[in-house]
């Protein structure tokens, strides 16, 4: 009896594959940490290229679609406010395309005019109240991968700012 347990103590057959089951949910744990981790960076990515084109969208509309005596947006045209959520969303005005994140809406972009006064001289020297500059933020709920998997994930949100001074060309 002691001399097959000293035989059994020394055969190293199948030890590979226990080494394998030892590690297996690290393995899988640190996979599942890469492909989150770099899926929310690219869901980042495209929310902070989404407000800068959503910005630079609104700056480059004309300044009688800003009125900076009430920093509201009215004048000879009012702004086209679903058109830059679109293009923030979408990159597309008319917001005929997919969103760029999965369940982003445009009651989650906020678009807000401010005028700064001291800017009067060149290109605003025709402008009432100064320069327009609109300021375009968003806060999207991040769409998780683990959360296919029954995590709860409802809290992690990306968020993203962008500021632009109109143009008006």
């Amino acid at each position: 009896m002691i001399a097959r347990l000293r035989h059994l103590l020394r055969d190293r057959r199948g030890v590979a594959s226990v080494e394998f089951a030892l590690m297996t949910p690290i393995i899988f744990a640190l996979m599942f940490t890469a492909f989150e981790g770099g899926h929310y960076l690219w869901t980042e990515h495209k929310v902070i290229k989404g407000v800068r084109q959503g910005a630079r969208y609104a700056a480059r509309l004309p300044f009688a679609s800003y009125d900076c005596s009430t920093t509201t947006p009215t004048g000879t045209t009012a702004i086209p406010l679903d058109n830059i959520k679109n293009v923030v969303r979408t990159g597309i005005p008319s917001g005929q395309a997919f969103p760029k994140v999965k369940g982003w809406t445009n009651g989650d972009i906020t678009i807000t005019v401010s005028c700064n006064s001291s800017f009067d001289k060149g290109l605003y020297s025709n402008t009432t109240g100064g320069a327009p500059r609109v300021l375009v933020s968003t806060v999207v709920t991040y769409p998780a991968i683990l959360g296919l998997l029954g995590f709860d994930t409802s809290n992690v949100k990306v968020r993203a700012q962008a500021q632009a001074a109109v143009a008006g060309v």
